[in-house]
Parts: structure tokens; C-alpha cells; sequence
């Protein structure tokens, strides 16, 4: 089955629709931003409830503990952010579409999102919350998931070939066609107590 291809993202943004070190304050005088793009930008424990990014990029942003209730984050990519405890899983569901290269996703939330074929290369997962999310066909090139909460999270197709310190309980999670290495099979059966030479 052929995978779905990715919308088309901007690749070129406008100088006026382009923005540097800026704060949390500097975002409340709008409600809607679109084809944005954000460098720099410190928005640690910003309040962006019912706010609405659309086809937007985050470059070297901190967004950790921002509060993301009710927002809408549509075809938004983050780039090398931090993202320390946010609560993606509070954000509206309705066209719900992130990407993330070389983030911080520590304790971070997605319980329950459907976020089928997104990426989350050379990101470091600790203890972020996959609970009941729709992880089909995602890639999780190159990331690291140390104690990384899966529970009856659909993971089919999902790519774990170069990732790393996960544990996946087949039980409870769905992994039809998931792709793993060998030595990744340690992080399915851990619960199993057996010694793999």
C-alpha cells in the first residue's frame, strides 16, 4: 500500500512574514498566523490557547511548558525547538499536523492525536506520551525514546529502524508491518524477562 504523500510545506518565506527573538508578549496581537516563519524565538510557558498557526515553521525556538489548549497547529514544522512538557494532545484535533527535526520533546503529550505518517527524526522523546495516538506510518528516524509511554497506541507501518531506547509492548500496541532492527527487538519483548545474546 502506497504511503500518503506529506502536503506541500512553504519552503520560502516572506521577509514580512518572518520573525526573529521574539517573545510571548509579541505573539497576543494576532490570533492567526499563516505561512510563518519563527527564528530564535523564546515563547517559554507562552499562552497560545485557541491561537491558530497555519503552514508555519519554528526554527531554534523554545516553546517549553507553552500552553497549547484549544490551539490550531496546521502543517506546522518544528526545527532544533524545545518542547519540554508541552501538551500537544490539548490542541485541536481538526487538520492537526506537526513535524519535528532535532527537537526536545521531553514529557511532552500526544495522548490520543492522529498523527499518522509524522516524523520525529533525530528527536530525544524522554517520557513523552504516545497514549492511544495514531502513529501509523510515522518515522522515528534516528530518535531516542527513553521511557517513552506507549499504550494501546496504533504504531502500524511506523518506522523504529534507527531508533533507540524504546519499549513497545506488542500486546497492547498494534505493530502490523512496524519496521525494526534486530537489535531493536530487546525494546518488544523486555517485559518477557528473557536474555537475548
Amino acid at each position: 500500500m502506497k504511503k500518503p504523500s506529506p502536503p506541500k510545506r512553504p519552503t520560502i518565506y516572506l521577509p514580512e512574514n518572518t520573525f526573529e527573538r521574539w517573545t510571548a508578549d509579541q505573539l497576543k496581537v494576532e490570533t492567526e498566523w499563516e505561512q510563518c516563519l519563527f527564528v530564535d524565538c523564546n515563547f517559554t510557558e507562552a499562552d497560545l490557547r485557541h491561537k491558530r498557526f497555519i503552514d508555519c515553521r519554528f526554527e531554534r525556538c523554545n516553546l517549553s511548558l507553552a500552553t497549547l489548549t484549544s490551539a490550531g497547529l496546521q502543517g506546522v514544522q518544528f526545527a532544533e525547538c524545545k518542547l519540554t512538557g508541552v501538551q500537544f494532545a490539548a490542541c485541536q484535533d481538526m487538520l492537526f499536523s506537526v513535524d519535528f527535526d532535532k527537537c526536545q520533546l521531553h514529557y511532552a503529550s500526544f495522548a490520543g492525536k492522529k498523527l499518522r505518517g509524522t516524523s520525529f527524526r533525530h528527536c530525544s522523546c524522554t517520557e513523552a506520551d504516545f497514549t492511544q495516538a495514531d502513529l501509523s506510518n510515522a518515522s522515528f528516524a534516528h530518535a531516542t525514546l527513553g521511557r517513552a509511554i506507549f499504550h494501546y497506541t496504533q504504531l502500524s507501518g511506523a518506522d523504529f529502524t534507527t531508533a533507540t531506547d524504546f519499549t513497545i509492548d506488542p500486546e497492547n500496541n498494534p505493530l502490523r508491518s512496524a519496521r525494526f532492527t534486530v537489535a531493536g527487538l530487546v525494546g518488544l519483548v523486555g517485559k518477557y524477562d528473557l536474555v537475548i545474546e
